[in-house]
């Protein structure tokens, strides 16, 4: 694959992206409500085609057939207790909906201060989030630069490739806010989809003479790639659920996921939504991980796994393929890293500053929101290119730290006695130990870091907030509403 069709794919990518950007523009309003969630108004397809292309990013083309490739089919037990985690949403998801669209929450942090009547809570995790995620999203970008640098041996340099993802990301982003990201997503996840399924079928039976061949050649040749835990133990009990914990949690721990569950025009649209990934996820799921067991017998001496979806695109498929598949990472990622720029912006605006300088204007807090995707902008890209170590040390906290934050949100909408102290030692106390299992590389009875922080931070919550008074009235008030706005829309 030559580096002027790249070049060329990806340009008019960038532009047919940036015309739906525009399109989705016209007819936009004012304010943080309509920059940031669309003033609450996506139908079933936006939907479902946001928080599909929000979620999937660069791990599951890039990181998920790398898994498979060095360490087996346990990796399809990490994305199964993924998508297991979407009972969470089912039974959280109306919740958010339905208390966002009442008291006009932007953010789930600026919910939770609300809830325990502490603007505290909303400036700590909110801060906490933007530290935390920044190096997430370089992780996401950098996959792209990797990509583009294998498919063109080195004619595309790392640079460039980061470079465009970012820029693209910024740009959809202001644009229109939520309503170009969205749009642009829902493009995204179809580029996505059509790809990877041509692909896999493509290398499957052309190269390999169908499935019942693959899992021959895996059955002879690798048989401890088809069993647990692997053939290098990676996915021991202990590894496997210090992993899953965070895993199984994502959907309800992430800002820019859960913000997601304030978008949809109604009830019935959010259960689409989640009825439509899942669908999405199990067939994705499929394709990621046969990605990698096809990478493995046809490639068996890679060194660095990572190069598996690089070198069986190069390789193994035609040009055509390779480009579609291509812009489907790259569309990946944006949708990504765009809609984290995004969720980022909105924490700075409503959790921090609004909490900070409550006389601030809500033009001056959108202003400085979006100044803030700039900045992002700005340090993801120096992230990247400096491929600084520290990144993935820091990613790996980002999960933990985001993990903490489950306690807080199961008090916040079923436990009258949660308090606002409960909420900000657990993150601060669960966070801490998650900062410093991750740098001395320590697993106590070898559970991993999520595992830990989330048991200590559970405790914590529960003993703080028994030992401190809870804001009764406001509690009353706002599980009482949820609960007769349940039962009027026949939630659970």
């Amino acid at each position: 694959m030559t580096a002027k069709l790249i070049f060329w794919v990806i340009a008019i990518y960038a532009v047919v992206g940036t015309a739906l950007a525009f399109s989705a523009r016209k007819g936009m309003g004012g304010g943080v409500e309509e920059y940031f969630l669309a003033s609450r108004s996506f139908g079933p397809l936006v939907a479902i085609g946001t928080y599909t292309a929000t979620i999937y990013g660069a791990f599951m083309t890039i990181g998920l057939p790398a898994l498979v490739y060095r360490s087996g089919v346990g990796a399809e037990g990490l994305e199964i207790l993924y998508l297991a985690g979407l009972l969470l949403v089912v039974y959280f998801g109306p919740r958010f909906w339905l208390a966002g669209k009442k008291y006009g929450y932007i953010t789930p942090y600026e919910m939770f201060a609300d809830r325990f009547n502490s603007k505290w809570v909303a400036v700590v995790m909110g801060i906490g989030a933007i530290i935390f995620l920044v190096p997430y999203c370089a992780s996401q970008v950098m996959g792209i630069g990797y990509t583009l640098q294998g498919l063109t041996n080195g004619v595309v340099p790392f640079i460039v490739g980061v470079t465009i993802a970012i820029v693209l990301s910024v740009l959809w982003a202001v644009i229109a806010g939520l309503r170009s990201v969205a749009w642009t997503d829902t493009l995204m996840a179809t580029i996505m989809l059509i790809g990877v399924s041509a692909v896999t079928i493509y290398v499957v039976n052309v190269h390999l003479g169908g499935f019942g061949s693959l899992f021959h050649a895996l059955e002879t040749n690798y048989p401890q790639h088809l069993t647990v835990p692997g053939p290098d133990g990676y996915f021991s009990l202990g590894n496997f659920l210090g992993i899953t914990v965070g895993w199984f949690l994502f959907s309800m721990s992430y800002p820019h996921i859960t913000q997601r569950l304030f978008v949809s025009d109604s009830i019935k649209t959010l259960r689409s939504m989640i009825r439509g990934f899942m669908c999405f996820g199990l067939f994705y799921t499929f394709i990621c991980i046969t990605w990698g067991l096809c990478a493995r017998v046809l490639m068996p001496g890679l060194e660095n796994p990572d190069l598996a979806t690089p070198m069986l695109l190069g390789n193994f498929v035609p040009p055509v393929l390779s480009v579609i598949v291509m812009v489907g990472i790259v569309a990946a990622v944006i949708s990504t890293v765009d809609s984290v720029f995004l969720s980022l912006s909105s924490l700075l605006s409503e959790d921090v500053c609004k909490n900070a300088s409550p006389e601030m204007s809500e033009n001056k807090r959108l202003k400085i929101g979006k100044y803030f995707l700039l900045i992002q902008a700005v340090i993801v890209w120096i992230f990247s290119v400096q491929q600084f170590d520290m990144v993935a040390i820091l990613q790996l906290v980002s999960s933990a730290f985001m993990t903490v934050m489950v306690p807080t949100i199961v008090g916040c909408f079923f436990w009258k006695k949660s308090t606002a102290a409960g909420s900000l030692s657990s993150v601060i106390g669960g966070g801490a130990l998650a900062l410093y299992l991750t740098l001395a590389n320590v697993n106590p009875l070898g559970l991993g870091t999520g595992v830990w922080a989330l048991v200590v931070a559970s405790v914590i919550y529960v003993v703080v907030s028994l030992a401190t008074q809870p804001p009764t009235e406001k509690a009353e008030e706002f599980l009482g509403y949820l609960d007769d706005a349940l039962a009027e829309k026949n939630c659970i």
